[in-house]
């Protein structure tokens, strides 16, 4: 977990101004992978009392738009946000309970995937999601 410090940092690097709400939300972001934006706003309250929804949503908009965190949606599920960036992994998704985790690429680097036809276009980026149902779900359905 990046102390405050280093997540000030990231946001300089990226050319982003240092504010408590960015640092909050980043924090927020890297604390709990694949939260959705309500799970975020609570978690940055804790911090920052008084903080809008809005003031939450235009910095996930400024943090995404920077890769500094990445904001998947899948089928059926409200937008969530991760600070893995970078790595063209993937997820796996629970159909009954909706948990989400990582799934590294299957082969090397971006897009570790080839299309059976690109149609010439220069891809660099695959998106896969595995549907399933997660251990704790699999096992409930059984018994």
């Amino acid at each position: 977990m990046p102390t405050s410090g280093d997540l000030e940092q990231l946001l300089r690097d990226a050319a982003l101004r240092v504010t408590r709400p960015r640092v909050a939300v980043l924090n927020a972001v890297y604390a709990q992978p694949h939260a959705d934006t309500e799970s975020i706003i609570t978690a940055v309250r804790r911090d920052l009392p008084n903080v809008s929804h809005q003031a939450v949503y235009d910095v996930l908009r400024a943090l995404t738009a920077a890769a500094l965190v990445r904001r998947i949606e899948p089928s059926g599920s409200v937008a969530r946000y991760e600070a893995r960036v970078g790595d063209n992994h993937h997820h796996a998704v629970c159909r009954s309970c909706g948990l989400i985790a990582d799934v590294d690429c299957a082969v090397g680097t971006a897009p570790c995937l080839t299309a059976s036809d690109d149609h010439r276009f220069a891809i660099d980026e695959a998106e896969v999601i595995y549907w399933g149902l997660c251990p704790d779900c699999s096992t409930a359905q059984s018994s």
